[in-house]
């Protein structure tokens, strides 16, 4: 009897790394808790740790290789399970992602043409959407 509050717990809240990769959004534990630690993970508008904890109806947002993800949690797991079952404890609210087109216009350096110079940064910035105004 004393695993029963543990297991009702468990099923209405669970640590923000656990449920991220439970609905297969990183592929590894250590890389969601990762994410969160670099501040790619918010929850509700707010930038979280691994170990916050995420409930029905939360907004999650994901930062992983220049896109943005956006869920909305819709059932709590933490042991991760087949990507049909993971597609029904999220509803996906992400942006469709840009055309091939625009991927492929975006400007890339060379290698070993060092790092880039401010002005550089500034302009691929100012082309990502990231210009910070």
């Amino acid at each position: 009897m004393a695993s029963e509050p543990h297991q009702h717990n468990a099923a209405t809240q669970a640590r923000v790394d656990s449920w991220i990769w439970a609905v297969r959004l990183f592929k590894t534990r250590s890389a969601a808790a990762a994410a969160c630690r670099g501040g790619h993970v918010r929850v509700n508008g707010t930038t979280v740790k691994p170990a916050h904890t995420v409930h029905p109806g939360d907004e999650v947002r994901i930062r992983s290789g220049g896109i943005e993800r956006i869920v909305i949690v819709e059932r709590i797991i933490t042991k991760r399970v087949g990507a049909p079952i993971a597609a029904q404890c999220l509803i996906d609210r992400s942006p469709p992602p840009p055309p091939r087109e625009v991927l492929a216009a975006m400007p890339r350096r060379d290698r070993g043409s060092g790092r880039p110079t401010k002005r550089e940064r500034r302009e691929t910035d100012r082309l990502l959407g990231r210009d910070g105004r």
